[in-house]
């Protein structure tokens, strides 16, 4: 068990300029930026022009608790509320050292005698300095390829054989001899190229490149964190160093454009400045209970909660804003959320639970009901001149098939495929076990126990109102002798004998032991070992996964023959090393859960940690990076190279591939939290995550949602009828 301690949630924020930032400063709480243009103050959420200095700065300093700026007209020092110019020449850098402060122009070093510079030494170092870097009492400088000691008024030293020499290291080299910055840090001096790190320690140097876990090689610049980590700005966003791990920050969601020129770091506060502006990232104390409750809000502050179901918003350009998606699959999504509010309740026994899982619970029974079909529960459901984006299409390039509901209120979706199936069964039965009184037994085990009778009736069939079989609700013998079906039986098999036995083990029905037992003689236990087919690349459709875990769920729980146990084993087995290294933390927790093995819980936390806090799918691209590599362990057997962070990538269901690299919606849709929500109170009933180790108040309650104005508009329409 890990336990729920606190940790720092990333917060991210941009502010936009006219003109690339080329350089940052903090004088305390004041943030300062040079543009090509003179200075800017940060002021709130808005730079203004600080016309005190004018022309071109290109580099602010905070050294030994003053601020200095570079500029084209010379080197200044911020003096109370006012600049004094220094001296005229085209300081390069300025950095304290004993009780100094030293600046570089061309290849001579300076030091700063009252409001004037005098020279520090009559010797030159052999190239242009552009940085100085004080470091393990040792003064050092930097040139574009060139890192020397200066000391004693000479720079470099002597090798073995007496030559000059200005290589401060006698171990390793360079990954470049294109180096941008240096920065001390602790034991180490770290050098910025265009092909990595360079890390000195004593007089050894080792490359940092992609191999060694940097995401992304061609460097810029570099700056200390606020606790023990290393911030390094590249061309393509920016790294986080936090001891051997690194955090990509990239793409929209962090940053107005990628090209990062510096960074400056504050009390939980990381500052980029890239060319359109300036990326903020605040760092927020929390637990994952706070986030869980975080999470909660944001489905009533963004709107994405509606007649029992929750949503995916999307943009509307018409409207101007945010608006709910009714999907292809709410049934299915819906049931993640009944399932987490079931985990939640028996977790914590708060009545908030109880009321959104029995709300949940009743919508998905109404979705059988308003079809008129017993057994056949519609996908989705649309309220007669509501607000939104009614999906207009059907499974496999399909026309949507939308119909009316008796009452002529409603429309209610067709040709349901299995997804609302799996996850009915899945959530029905967790309500069953741990949230439904007396009635509410009776009624959910009414609703499987007609699902799986139109099955048995259909034989195998999900029969819609035409009086066919649905796109994707076959399971009969027939469909397997197709091509189609051939591929498809292993999961599809998994799928009916879940079902089925579910049915059976929940109503006591004599007709179910007897279906269940026809599917044995049928061979359908045998077709289970193949349930994740990892070829051809073209056919693989990651989201089938979810609907396989689910399914798996009750089969591995309620089947007691031995013999068929082990081979449902096996099959699950085999399903979970296809996708364990995805890192996902409900397929993680589902799995310890049913079989006691570890199922790496470390990463399944840092997962959840991981999330960001905007919900929005932000583009995203990965598969630029140095660090595409399959960690040691693991293999990629359904394509891909390595797992991404939801910091790396987006907010997602657990439908979704977590190994894509590239991706997401330009910010134009907002995900519903119910997929991480599951995960989390599945790993707090099952015992992978512990209670929050804290009972501040501030660190286990929900805050406001941000952004939430942006968020979809209540639902107004019709309610759903009584009874449900």
């Amino acid at each position: 068990m890990l336990s729920d301690t606190p940790f720092l949630q990333e917060v991210g924020r941009k502010i936009p300029t006219t003109e690339p930032l080329l350089t940052l400063v903090l004088d305390g709480a004041q943030l300062w930026a040079g543009t090509a243009g003179g200075l800017l103050r940060l002021e709130g959420d808005r730079f203004v022009v600080d016309s005190s200095l004018t022309g071109p700065v290109h580099r602010l300093v905070n050294a030994g608790g003053k601020i200095w700026a570079m500029t084209g007209t010379g080197l200044y020092r911020r003096d109370a509320s006012m600049w004094t110019r220094i001296s005229a020449e085209p300081v390069s850098d300025i950095t304290r050292f004993r009780e100094s402060w030293i600046a570089s122009v061309g290849n001579r070093l300076w030091k700063v005698a009252g409001d004037q510079l005098e020279l520090l030494t009559t010797n030159q170092a052999r190239f242009a300095i552009t940085r100085i870097v004080a470091h393990n009492g040792t003064l050092f400088v930097h040139g574009l390829g060139r890192l020397a000691p200066y000391a004693t008024g000479r720079f470099g030293g002597i090798d073995a054989y007496t030559w000059p020499s200005d290589q401060a290291w006698d171990w390793g080299n360079l990954p470049s001899l294109v180096t941008r910055e240096v920065l001390s840090t602790g034991s180490s001096l770290f050098v910025a190229t265009d092909r990595g790190l360079g890390e000195l320690r004593g007089m050894s140097l080792t490359p940092i490149r992609g191999e060694q876990g940097l995401p992304f090689e061609e460097t810029l610049c570099l700056a200390t964190g606020f606790t023990n980590d290393l911030w390094i700005g590249t061309t393509r966003g920016m790294i986080r160093r936090l001891g051997n791990q690194y955090q990509y920050f990239s793409g929209q969601r962090w940053l107005p454009s990628e090209r990062v020129h510096a960074i400056v770091v504050g009390e939980r506060i990381v500052y980029a400045a890239t060319d359109r502006g300036l990326g903020v990232l605040d760092y927020v104390p929390y637990t994952l209970a706070k986030k869980a409750a975080y999470y909660e809000r944001h489905l009533d502050d963004w709107g994405q909660r509606r007649l029992g179901f929750v949503h995916k918003l999307e943009w509307d350009a018409k409207q101007g804003g945010f608006v709910r998606e009714v999907s292809d699959n709410d049934g299915g999504y819906s049931g993640n959320y009944l399932a987490a509010q079931c985990y939640r309740y028996a977790v914590t026994g708060d009545p908030v639970a109880r009321r959104e899982a029995t709300n949940t619970f009743h919508a998905l029974r109404w979705l059988e009901a308003m079809t008129g079909i017993p057994g056949f529960p519609a996908r989705s459901v649309w309220a007669k001149g509501e607000i939104g984006h009614q999906a207009d299409h059907g499974s496999g390039a399909y026309p949507a098939e939308w119909h009316d509901t008796a009452d002529g209120l409603f429309e209610w979706k067709g040709d349901t495929s299995s997804d609302e199936l799996c996850s009915q069964f899945y959530s029905f039965s967790l309500f069953l076990d741990l949230v439904a009184t007396v009635p509410e037994k009776a009624q959910a085990r009414a609703h499987l126990s007609r699902i799986a009778h139109h099955l048995i009736r259909n034989r195998w069939n999900l029969i819609d109102l035409d009086g066919k079989p649905t796109r994707w609700g076959r399971w009969d013998p027939d469909y397997f002798l197709t091509d189609e079906g051939r591929y498809d039986r292993g999961l599809q098999a998994v799928e009916l004998l879940s079902f089925i036995k579910t049915a059976e083990v929940l109503t006591g029905e004599p007709t179910f032991a007897a279906a269940y037992q026809q599917l044995v003689d049928l061979g359908y236990p045998e077709y289970t070992l193949r349930t994740r087919n990892t070829f051809p690349p073209e056919s693989i459709l990651h989201f089938l996964d979810e609907l396989s875990f689910w399914s798996h769920w009750n089969l591995l729980r309620f089947e007691q023959n031995p013999d068929r146990l082990a081979v449902y084993r096996r099959s699950y087995e085999r399903s979970y090393e296809v996708v364990r290294v995805e890192e996902n933390p409900w397929f993680n927790f589902l799995y310890g859960a049913l079989t006691g093995n570890p199922c790496d819980t470390a990463a399944s936390v840092e997962h959840l940690r991981s999330w960001p806090l905007d919900l929005r799918t932000w583009s995203y691209q990965n598969s630029h990076r140095s660090d595409l590599r399959t960690p040691a362990g693991h293999v990629a057997l359904k394509g891909g190279t390595r797992t991404f962070s939801p910091r790396e990538t987006e907010p997602l269901r657990w439908d979704h591939w977590l190994m894509q690299a590239d991706g997401g919606s330009g910010g134009n849709d907002v995900v519903e939290p119910s997929g991480w929500l599951l995960a989390y109170w599945m790993g707090r009933h099952h015992g992978f995550i512990g209670a929050p180790t804290t009972d501040d108040p501030a660190l286990l309650s929900g805050e406001p949602s941000r952004d939430r104005e942006k968020g979809a508009k209540p639902y107004i329409g019709s309610s759903r009828p009584e009874g449900f």
